[in-house]
């Protein structure tokens, strides 16, 4: 006898959860994906069971939503969670053929990241005012460790008293599908990193997880709390768009291979799978040449 649909989409949640260890946020946004799909189909295509399904009912789904005005970013995303999900059914002999090998990604504009200028980024550490006392001091800190690390706003807010080690003047940090990667930080951030260990110690803060960030009550940061706080110093310093703790992760990256990192070195430092994601910061270097290339030379 087939399992329903829903039974087989619990199978392969847990199986992205468990084996592959995809993020929370992942997970959700697959359940999503598929909850939507089911939900059309079975508005559209009903008593259509999960081996009769056919890259036509597929297109129809993504062509309604296309007209919904969907991104292209988002309909990506939704074709690779179909993909994958007819992928390990396929490898679990619940289906014959994976409806969604006909269907090819949308072609992406090209969108260089955002990122701050030097100049502007060194206002916030030498001019800025932060308010008296330990909310002051955790302010500036989860922006020290945001540009000097370029770590994910989930990276920061996961951060332990363990995972800072001063004597080596390293932190350890949990990535994207648990992987664990090194980040050296400077002396400077290292003496600050130890100021508000001693501080919290002194004020009797405590937090029963260990959270490294935490408030003047000892309770973790939430995403919206740190997203909250960049934002409210990025605005005192730029004018650009988007002011949210992920510009410090490219405004890290983008310093870096302006002054010559390795491209390597950069995809280490920022946990990336592969090269392809560290690439466009590379964009964003060589547009820096073209700018300096049309000031000063004569015949630019």
């Amino acid at each position: 006898m087939a399992l329903p649909h829903q039974t087989l989409q619990q199978n392969f949640i847990e199986f992205l959860q468990f084996q592959k260890r995809f993020s929370k946020h992942t997970i959700i946004s697959y359940q999503n994906d598929l909850n939507s799909f089911f939900a059309f189909l079975y508005l559209k295509f009903p008593d259509t069971s999960i081996d009769k399904i056919k890259v036509v009912y597929v297109r129809s789904w993504l062509a309604e939503m296309k007209e919904n005005k969907m991104s292209a970013r988002s309909l990506n995303r939704k074709i690779s969670c179909l993909r994958s999900f007819f992928k390990y059914l396929l490898k679990n002999k619940v289906v014959l053929v994976n409806p969604v090998n006909g269907i090819t990604s949308l072609k992406m504009p090209k969108k260089l990241p955002q990122f701050i200028v030097e100049n502007d980024i060194e206002k916030i550490f030498t001019s800025t005012e932060f308010p008296e006392g330990f909310r002051g001091t955790t302010e500036k800190l989860i922006l020290q460790i945001l540009y000097f690390t370029g770590i994910r706003k989930a990276e920061l807010i996961a951060l332990k008293d363990s995972d800072i080690d001063r004597m080596n003047s390293q932190i350890k940090v949990f990535g994207k599908g648990s992987k664990q990667r090194i980040i050296p930080v400077n002396n400077l951030l290292v003496n600050d990193l130890k100021s508000y260990t001693d501080k919290k110690k002194e004020l009797n803060i405590y937090n029963e997880h260990h959270h490294f960030f935490v408030t003047e009550n000892g309770i973790a940061f939430d995403p919206k709390q740190v997203y909250n706080i960049v934002k409210k110093y990025l605005s005192q310093i730029t004018t650009i768009e988007k002011k949210s703790p992920h510009i410090l992760r490219h405004t890290f990256a983008t310093h870096l291979m302006n002054n010559g990192a390795e491209l390597n070195a950069v995809k280490e430092l920022l946990g990336h799978a592969s090269l392809a994601a560290t690439q466009i910061y590379t964009h964003n270097s060589i547009e820096k040449l073209k700018d300096v290339y049309k000031k000063a030379h004569p015949k630019a």
